[in-house]
């Protein structure tokens, strides 16, 4: 069957995807930028990618016509605090207009649960997608869910961080509110599973686990399933603006992200009907065990996708591409490069692919940390994010308050952009080339900043006394841990 998917870059796309390919699907997916979608080799006789932003009008022959289903996995979440409902509406009536001109007899939309009379503007802005979907002559399916748990995902990792970084919680009200978590893996159960069922066209469905917890509850079993003893305290005085920021400051979430979160959580979202699993019988599994797998796939290195893989938010808009080109005009350099053997190459660019994350910057670790605190003081994304996988950084990547924006661990080039609180732009690059002699290669680390205006000037100017440390510092480093590595590997 030929699949449109929409969102495929997203965190419930990344899971999708190998679903589809695994049920024999031919799946064409629509992305803004190709380039930040990376699939394994097996894949590429069943996958075509196309570009297009949905927010634009597609264009005559743009985008393929012989399809039989279409995903819908589309929306504004992280974008903004405020503004969904009109973003939303112009994105799905252009997606409405270009299916009902193909072969495409089914659209399948993940929404959010509506099951409260008064919903927040995310969830309202959600519903409306929904009721524009239904209208189309496509028969829609549409699935609404909660929240989602699994490695990765915006809710449990947010769980993660207040249940691993805080003994003690004074919380917001809202965490009495009652909701129904489902595993991710049920999720992708579901959207797979209504494909083509006559029983599921033009019907929305409420998905669930089977437990209905309060969001104190789920943090509370989070706490036992890592075997932490946590206490929380509910105050009624804490307003929807200081949760937010109460959560903003606490966990890695964007601001924005909070602010959505918060509204929406005051919502209770509980299942009204089960009859999707009629159609779709499967077996559901509750939040500890989800929470267990979640973990599961964390400590084996097996995160799919994360809710930081989103480019909105941050700097970025749309794409990652103008971003790879690194101006020469304009900019300050810290350039550092150092001479290592040949024999040594892999064991260099593992240790530069590994920085970050809990593995930290190599040296004056705790100045990134600071840099890190104050960036979100300001409302910047700070270090929290960290990174999707320990070893391995693919295009789009979140790397604490950097994203990914080439990564050629095969040649040994990574650069990152800077999406922390700046006066200006600034790239942090790492690249193999060939050494002075025929025997070794070179390894150079380039800080990049292109200023705005004098603030950007007096920044650089201000913070250069400690980069001849940090970034001195870091180069060693990374050659050191390098050849500890290639050392490890020869003597297995």
């Amino acid at each position: 069957m030929r699949i449109l998917l929409t969102g495929a870059n997203g965190y419930v796309g990344q899971r999708l995807l190998p679903g589809l390919i695994e049920g024999g699907h031919e799946v064409h997916c629509v992305v803004r930028d190709r380039k930040r979608l990376s699939l394994p080799d097996e894949f590429s006789q069943q996958v075509h990618i196309h570009e297009h932003d949905f927010n634009d009008k597609v264009e005559p022959e743009s985008l393929p016509n012989g399809i039989d289903v279409a995903y819908y996995l589309i929306h504004a979440m992280r974008s903004s605090i405020q503004g969904f409902s009109e973003e939303e509406t112009n994105t799905a009536t252009n997606f409405i207009d270009y299916i009902e001109d193909t072969e495409a007899t089914q659209i399948i939309y993940l929404s959010g649960m509506d099951s409260s009379e008064e919903l927040s503007e995310h969830l309202e802005s959600r519903k409306q997608v929904g009721e524009i979907l239904m209208s189309s002559k496509v028969p829609s399916t549409i699935l609404k869910a909660g929240i989602i748990v699994g490695s990765g995902s915006a809710s449990f990792e947010i769980i993660r961080d207040l249940v691993e970084k805080l003994p003690f919680m004074i919380t917001p009200r809202w965490l009495n509110t009652k909701c129904q978590p489902i595993a991710i893996r049920n999720v992708i159960e579901y959207l797979i599973g209504v494909i083509h069922k006559q029983g599921a066209f033009n019907r929305s469905f409420d998905i669930a686990g089977p437990d209905t917890l309060t969001y104190k509850e789920m943090l509370l079993g989070m706490a036992e399933v890592r075997g932490l003893k946590r206490w929380i305290w509910t105050i009624p005085v804490m307003t929807p603006h200081l949760s937010s920021y109460w959560l903003f400051f606490v966990t890695s979430t964007s601001y924005p992200l909070a602010v959505n979160l918060v509204h929406s959580m005051k919502v209770p979202v509980v299942a009204k009907e089960s009859d999707i699993r009629e159609i779709v019988p499967t077996r559901l599994i509750g939040f500890r065990e989800s929470v267990e797998l979640a973990f599961s796939k964390i400590k084996h290195n097996l995160v799919l996708s994360s809710w930081t893989d989103s480019l909105i938010g941050g700097v970025f808009k749309k794409e990652l591409s103008p971003f790879v080109e690194v101006p020469n005009y304009g900019c300050f350099v810290d350039k550092r490069s150092r001479q290592f053997p040949k024999e040594v190459k892999k064991g260099i660019i593992d240790s530069f692919f590994s920085i970050g994350g809990d593995q930290g910057w190599y040296y004056g670790t705790w100045l990134w940390r600071t840099r890190g605190l104050l960036d979100k003081m300001v409302g910047g994304v700070g270090l929290r994010r960290g990174r999707r996988d320990p070893n391995r950084l693919k295009q789009g990547d979140a790397l604490d308050f950097w994203r990914v924006v080439l990564a050629d661990q095969e040649n040994g080039k990574l650069l990152l952009f800077a999406e922390m609180k700046l006066p200006g732009d600034a790239w942090l690059e790492f690249k193999i080339s060939d050494g002075e002699t025929n025997d070794h290669l070179q390894l150079t680390q380039k800080a990049i900043f292109r200023p705005k205006g004098i603030w950007g000037r007096l920044y650089w100017f201000s913070v250069w006394p400690l980069h001849h440390f940090i970034f001195n510092g870091m180069i060693n480093s990374i050659l050191r841990k390098g050849h500890q590595h290639t050392g490890a590997l020869q003597d297995v």
